[in-house]
């Protein structure tokens, strides 16, 4: 699906008439949401400045979930969005009343993840006169955890990801961005002021392999070390991307969970581990998972592309609530894992401990400078 072929909203919604709020707002399936989301909070994103947020504060943006919305919540600054919201901009005097072209507000987002970014969503919900009339959005790279002054200073340079659009009100503005580098930060304006409510930047991790290096032994399938999930089998509940998340899962949709099979299949995930590894330690957890766990799982591993698949942990009884855990007999190469789960039910977390081999390192290593890092 191409840029052009994403769906456009402009203009006002119209005002709120009571009931469902979301009954009017505009969205479509973008072909880029089924990716990480590099701007998650449980990844580390976070706003780390905003030149105004006079009404609602910059932090909403990454929230987890859709901005919620009460008709009768006001304060003393006005109604109380769940978004970023900034005052309105005014010229510089009564002979131009109006913001000149190049008014705008900004904010400085830092990445969960480092990564290359396929699509970004910003999502006016609610602001159904008060959005912003465009758009823009930039991305920068720099190593460390720079403040929002460096990030701000002259020598920074900031690629267009998304260029100034007019986007509309109470809907979700999709980006497909070609732009194939790694990038650690991004720069959100709003052209001339307004409000959004949410924030989604879906790609691909990109890791530090000095790094993973470094570290030596870590999770390979883990999502900020460049996991990914490539398939499954069933996403009715939840999305199979929550089992490689940080953390445990605190609470039940924090996994992956099945619709109840009632044939006699069985459910499945397949992931791509950060680059080719070896594993050397396994844990299956089904935390909050009590009576919908999976009742057996088994994995196998392929190394390659096009590898014939190998089972390394044979079909076991898993018990619901627990993480299990497992020493492999002997080290294994893969560059691929699958975990099946019988019948159906669900797991929270999987983790692949071990660390990468010489290949591997190679790899991932020549990866990261095509990218830029």
């Amino acid at each position: 699906m191409t840029d052009a072929a994403i769906p456009r909203f402009t203009g006002d919604a119209s005002p709120y008439a009571g009931g469902d709020p979301y009954a009017d707002h505009r969205t479509a399936d973008f072909p880029f949401t089924h990716l990480v989301d590099l701007a998650d909070r449980r990844l580390g994103a976070g706003v780390i400045a905003a030149n105004d947020e006079f009404f609602a504060e910059r932090e909403n943006l990454l929230k987890p979930g859709p901005a919620v919305f009460d008709p009768e919540h006001f304060g003393h600054k006005g109604k109380i969005m769940d978004g970023w919201e900034t005052r309105r901009r005014r010229g510089g005097s009564a002979a131009e009343p109006h913001p000149t072209p190049d008014d705008h507000d900004w904010a400085l987002v830092r990445l969960g993840a480092p990564g290359v970014i396929r699509g970004i969503v910003l999502d006016t919900a609610h602001f159904r006169g008060n959005y912003p009339q465009a758009v823009s959005v930039e991305g920068a790279s720099l190593p460390g955890s720079p403040s929002p002054e460096e990030l701000l200073a002259p020598d920074v340079k900031w690629t267009t990801l998304v260029p100034r659009t007019p986007v509309g009100g109470h809907a979700a503005n999709g980006f497909a961005v070609d732009a194939e580098q790694r990038f650690t930060h991004l720069r959100i304006n709003q052209h001339p002021d307004g409000g959004i409510a949410r924030l989604r930047v879906y790609g691909e991790v990109a890791p530090d392999p000095a790094w993973l290096t470094a570290l030596g032994t870590f999770d390979l399938a883990a999502l900020e070390n460049g996991g990914q999930v490539e398939d499954a089998s069933d996403r009715f509940y939840s999305p199979a991307t929550n089992t490689i998340q940080p953390g445990r899962s605190r609470k039940m949709d924090d996994g992956w969970e099945t619709r109840r099979r009632r044939d006699r299949g069985n459910d499945w995930i397949r992931y791509r581990l950060a680059a080719q590894s070896e594993i050397r330690a396994v844990e299956i957890d089904t935390a909050y998972l009590k009576g919908n766990s999976a009742g057996w799982a088994a994995l196998s591993v392929r190394d390659g592309e096009n590898g014939d698949w190998s089972e390394v942990l044979p079909r076991t009884r898993l018990q619901p609530d627990t993480n299990h855990r497992f020493v492999l007999d002997a080290p294994v190469r893969a560059t691929h894992v699958r975990i099946d789960i019988f019948p159906d039910g669900g797991i929270s977390r999987l983790r692949l401990y071990g660390s990468l081999t010489d290949e591997g390192a190679t790899g991932l290593a020549a990866r990261h400078r095509e990218l830029g890092g």
